[in-house]
């Protein structure tokens, strides 16, 4: 279990799932028999499965089922399907998944809404697989490598969209192994992720060779009751710095901007203690990503079976309808709404951070 520390930059403890399961593919690979090395090293037991079926014997329960299996780490093997990789706007050029699913319990996790089953955390074994989908989709994409605003930064891959790869880093060494890859890789690439976690030591001493951008994703402080299981808004912004002095480019991403009463005074002070965090790194790489809440129906339907009670607003008041390029429909916030967002926004980042570049606005 996560035991959340205060809010005054102090670590919140590495996550250590009641239950891990491997298949069997999973131990053919020598990074999937490191990951059971790693996890069986801190004392946690590991159920060895005779076949690659995931037989996750939930309770029938809904309550007691999201318990168990926001618990429960699988060790499986990436198929096909899951290793091709996939355009990602407005982050990246292509995804690249470490693992799926994610040990925090945040109340608006838009992964409800994109993955399907019960809320397991998959870790991949088959690495080398993964990292072979890289090199041809090299100056391919349409985010970055044929923007002239982004180009500098290459072809970009993102390692964040289905988990947050820090948050599991201890248990793998998945992320690790990824940033030496793109160190050694003599390219104009980024590897990009985000994190509400703060555990960055064993990233610090890598010959990243500036080509891994790491993102803190933050909200006010006000906000926590909505980020379960998460480290401090403290830590991650001192994490950030840590990366910042090592060579690494940073960012922050401000999600989701959540438009509640007294909005203006917390995002400013976030934004304030951002700056004031970061002070130490002189000539900062820092991108600035902002991304308002948003839902979907069936989102919704989900995360309220998961956190029933949560004060998060997801009435239909300042919402309008958005239809996706995949014909879904998103509630977002009216266009007064993030009109008075964004120009707050842009104002406030100028200000107090003016070294930062505002990739985009979403």
């Amino acid at each position: 279990m996560l035991s959340v520390q205060p809010a005054t930059g102090t670590r919140t403890r590495l996550w250590h799932p009641k239950r891990v399961l491997v298949t069997r593919s999973a131990l053919d690979w020598e990074h999937g028999r490191s990951i059971v090395k790693q996890v069986e090293s801190l004392g946690i037991e590991v159920q060895r499965l005779t076949s690659d079926r995931l037989s996750l014997g939930l309770p029938e329960d809904p309550r007691q089922a999201y318990a168990l299996a926001k618990q429960t780490l699988a060790v499986t093997v990436a198929p096909p399907s899951k290793r091709r990789l996939q355009p990602i706007a407005p982050s990246a050029d292509w995804r690249v998944d470490l693992a799926e699913g994610c040990p925090a319990h945040c109340n608006y996790c838009y992964l409800a809404g994109s993955l399907s089953g019960p809320p397991i955390t998959r870790v991949y074994a088959n690495l080398p697989e993964i990292l072979a989908e890289l090199p041809p989709k090299l100056g391919q994409g349409t985010i970055t490598s044929r923007s002239s605003a982004r180009a500098h930064e290459g072809t970009t891959f993102e390692a964040s969209c289905y988990t947050d790869p820090l948050a599991l880093e201890h248990l793998t060494g998945s992320l690790s192994a990824l940033v030496e890859w793109f160190g050694a890789w003599d390219a104009l690439v980024q590897l990009r992720f985000t994190s509400k976690f703060d555990a960055v030591e064993p990233l610090l001493g890598i010959a990243h060779g500036g080509r891994t951008r790491m993102r803190a994703s933050v909200n006010p402080a006000a906000y926590a009751r909505f980020e379960g299981g998460a480290s401090s808004v403290a830590a991650r912004l001192a994490a950030l710095a840590k990366m910042g002095l090592a060579g690494y480019p940073i960012g922050l991403t401000v999600a989701p901007i959540i438009a509640a009463p007294g909005w203006q005074q917390a995002y400013g002070e976030l934004i304030h203690a951002a700056a004031q965090a970061l002070s130490p790194v002189t000539e900062p790489d820092l991108t600035i990503e902002l991304i308002t809440h948003r839902f979907t129906a069936g989102s919704k339907a989900v995360l309220q079976s998961w956190y029933p009670g949560s004060a998060l607003d997801m009435s239909p008041e300042r919402r309008i309808e958005k239809r996706t390029k995949f014909g879904s429909v998103k509630h977002v916030y009216d266009r007064e709404t993030m009109a008075e967002l964004r120009s707050f926004f842009e104002t406030e980042i100028s200000r107090m951070l003016p070294a930062a570049r505002i990739l985009y606005w979403t």
